[in-house]
């Protein structure tokens, strides 16, 4: 690559920032919880969906100590309906590992922010220049598109050694005495500009030298070899009322939703599958159905999850069968995190529920 190439980038880039800044608010902070606490919300995160709870972990948990010393329902619950709940249980564990073990200094190179849990290269490179302005660039979805485009790049951006070869050029671009500004503009600048689809060539002022703009290859670069294929999985609630009581159990073992909460639950290869087996797998003694809810639907990355909910009603002194589960007030259901697709079963106005 040439260096006046290289220059040339760097300089258009940021002349290109300088007049449309995306205002956040975390941009501009140099507090590193701060700015770790939004890296990893925006994680696998759009920036409209994560701010607000960016702004409800700032009020909830103003400090690393705070978070440490919260409860991991309290951690959960507020995170409920972003998805990707590893981040938060690696969150609460980084959180403890800084105000404990670290007392409370935040690892402040990027070498010591890898060994943080739940912190990859991109986000150490993200804290690392925006709260200590050193010159890592970060290499992100955007990032490879912008690159892969304006550089006229055809490896695959979902290969090894490809990813190190952008990770490289990344750097040899970044600029010394501006990495945030730098970093900050190029995420920005794939977000609102070199969009995945419908990106905005005929207005954007780096087309004069991007190679894909030139050659007329935007629509096929990035070029990404991977497919990901999804499975369906089935899942059938229980929702058991006991007079004002419903019962819930929190999801351990290493499985999607971890440590969140759900009702009675058994996965079956279809919705209306051996369903005289599930009733007797949580329930002993008479009982009568209320209603079975229409199927509920919920897109994750490598799977859907497909469920219905089917809402039974028992003696107020039932127990059931295992131990596992809970018994809570209906009305207590909001204090608990649920995954999304319980959420969009409670919202539903018709449910008998709270009736």
């Amino acid at each position: 690559m040439e260096q006046s190439r290289s220059a040339l980038f760097t300089e258009s880039l940021l002349g290109w920032f300088a007049d449309h800044t995306r205002p956040m608010p975390w941009k501009g902070e140099k507090n590193p919880y701060f700015v770790w606490l939004s890296e990893i919300i925006l994680q696998q995160t759009r920036v409209a969906q994560g701010t607000p709870y960016y702004e409800r972990f700032v009020e909830a948990f103003p400090t690393v100590l705070s978070l440490a010393h919260a409860s991991e329902d309290e951690v959960m619950k507020l995170w409920e309906g972003l998805g990707y709940y590893s981040r938060a249980r690696n969150l609460h564990a980084t959180a403890k590992h800084i105000a404990f073990e670290l007392k409370g200094e935040f690892p402040d190179t990027y070498q010591t922010l890898l060994t943080l849990k739940g912190v990859g290269p991109y986000t150490a490179a993200a804290i690392a220049s925006f709260a200590f302005d050193l010159p890592h660039a970060v290499v992100d979805g955007n990032v490879l598109r912008v690159l892969a485009r304006y550089f006229g790049i055809s490896s695959p951006i979902d290969d090894t050694k490809s990813k190190k070869q952008f990770t490289e050029l990344a750097n040899q671009l970044i600029d010394a005495v501006r990495p945030a500004d730098f970093n900050q503009a190029i995420m920005d600048f794939g977000a609102t500009v070199c969009m995945p689809a419908n990106p905005l060539c005929k207005t954007c002022s780096m087309s004069v030298e991007c190679v894909a703009f030139k050659e007329n290859r935007v629509g096929e670069l990035p070029v990404n070899n991977k497919k990901i294929e999804k499975k369906e999985r089935y899942f059938h609630y229980f929702v058991i009322h006991a007079g004002e009581d419903v019962f819930i159990r929190k999801r351990v073992g290493k499985d999607i939703w971890q440590h969140l909460y759900e009702f009675p639950m058994l996965e079956v290869t279809s919705l209306l599958s051996g369903e005289a087996l599930i009733e007797t797998s949580f329930i002993s003694g008479p009982y009568r159905t209320i209603r079975v809810s229409k199927p509920y639907r919920q897109a994750l990355t490598h799977r859907y999850i497909i469920a219905i909910f089917k809402e039974i009603e028992v003696e107020p002194d039932f127990e059931p069968i295992t131990t596992e589960f809970l018994r809570i007030k209906k009305n207590n259901l909001i204090n608990f995190a649920f995954p999304k697709i319980i959420t969009l079963y409670l919202q539903d106005k018709e449910l008998s529920l709270f009736g």
